[in-house]
């Protein structure tokens, strides 16, 4: 009995060693996961929910939408972050914000995703019938190799004078990703296919045909036209199972809210007109009041403001602080940019005023600093913005004075990263 045990024992030695030595010469290990337990893994996988055209931030884990950008999803993190308001600061003349609004609500039809429109303008139909069409991957790519052929001459010439910051900083993400389903580009020329239209859910708000001079709004400080937005926000979120209450009955689907120049005499708001207005308050408590609903539902919502108009700063700030990410959009039509040589490649400057912070204490900052957007045949861009390094001795002196003042503006990302490292001793 034991000589049969010691026997058995060796010859399990002797196997178990064979197959070490035939596993390290395979170079495969011995360790390997069973075959059930695989199958029940992937089956979990499969079980795992998730809602078309999001995806979980990689620092976060807070859950992303496309802004219909991609360029600007890069910026803000990954995404717009579910659950959050993002104010878009009109330039001077309204030409370039709208097709950011267009954008956010093309993506959300693209992805499947409920749309509520409320403008006191345009009348939603009509918003939504002049959105850009979505361009596919091989058109997409056509369109971008035709951008770089014919900037690549230029970017040729003056590779040897671009200054030091710009060949350190990160390269922006300026053509398509064909594997990534997260985010679409849009071609501005062409409009979206009704098919796409009907087999979208979207639901309408226009300020004229809600007003009603039976309500009185004294007793709350908001106007007839926030308060009606409120509450019918309020209906859509609570009826569809956005907010959890009332469980959907398909697939969890994400509500993406666009609201148009809130905050104009259109929406009988005075913010603009004086300093010391009537309603001052009005616009700051409808942004609390919303942002409360979005916190507790599946929802997103896009805002944009003629901040330009508001001449109380402290109100500003008051709506930079109830909003979650801030972008402005300075237009160079009607300034001196305009025809300055220095700017003739772009149409304006992007600024982000605002990142929120999502479970951590810092905000996620975007490395590039100095940005500028420009409007193609067909594709809304976002680029960095180079400028010469120096000037040559026939420039002007209003050129010499514009390139210090930008100098200034521009300055913090000259030779420094977000993070703060110098790449420069000197």
């Amino acid at each position: 009995m034991a000589a049969a045990a010691a026997s058995g024992t060796s010859t399990g030695t002797r196997s178990t060693g064979s197959i070490a030595a035939a596993a390290s010469k395979n170079n495969v290990t011995s360790f390997q996961r069973r075959g059930p337990r695989a199958s029940s893994t992937d089956s979990g996988s499969s079980r795992l929910v998730s809602i078309a055209g999001t995806r979980p931030s990689v620092r976060n884990g807070q859950l992303l939408v496309s802004t219909g950008l991609p360029a600007l999803d890069q910026l803000l993190g990954g995404g717009l972050a579910v659950g959050t308001v993002l104010l878009i600061e009109e330039d001077k003349y309204n030409i370039y914000s709208p097709l950011l609004f267009k954008y956010f609500l093309a993506e959300g039809i693209i992805s499947g995703h409920t749309l509520l429109v409320a403008s006191a303008k345009d009348e939603p139909a009509e918003i939504l019938q002049d959105l850009p069409a979505p361009l596919l991957d091989d058109n997409c790519k056509r369109e971008f190799d035709e951008g770089v052929s014919n900037h690549e001459t230029s970017e040729s010439n003056i590779k040897m004078k671009i200054a030091w910051r710009y060949q350190l900083l990160p390269k922006m993400e300026a053509g398509p990703v064909s594997s990534s389903r997260f985010g679409h580009y849009y071609d501005s020329s062409k409009k979206i296919s009704q098919e796409l239209l009907d087999a979208s859910k979207c639901h309408g708000f226009f300020l004229p045909e809600k007003i009603s001079s039976t309500l009185n709004v004294e007793s709350c400080s908001l106007t007839h036209g926030y308060i009606q937005l409120l509450q019918f926000i309020q209906k859509i979120i609570y009826e569809e199972g956005f907010d959890g209450s009332n469980p959907q009955k398909k697939q969890k689907n994400i509500l993406r809210i666009g609201i148009q120049n809130l905050g104009s005499p259109l929406w009988g708001d005075d913010v603009c007109c004086t300093e010391n207005c009537d309603n001052s308050y009005s616009l700051t408590k409808f942004l609390y009041i919303l942002r409360g609903l979005l916190r507790t539902s599946l929802s997103a919502c896009i805002i944009t403001m003629p901040t330009h108009l508001i001449q109380n700063k402290a109100i500003i700030a008051r709506i930079t602080n109830l909003s979650d990410t801030v972008v402005h959009l300075e237009s160079f039509i009607g300034s001196e940019r305009e025809t300055n040589p220095l700017y003739k490649d772009y149409h304006g400057l992007i600024h982000i005023r605002q990142i929120p912070r999502l479970n951590n204490l810092i905000c996620d900052v975007s490395d590039v600093k100095d940005l500028a957007f420009k409007l193609k045949r067909k594709l809304f861009t976002i680029e960095r913005l180079h400028l010469p390094p120096d000037l040559s001795d026939t420039a002007s002196r209003s050129s010499r004075q514009d390139l210090a003042e930008s100098a200034k503006l521009l300055g913090p990302g000259c030779g420094v990263m977000a993070g703060g490292k110098k790449h420069l001793d000197f």
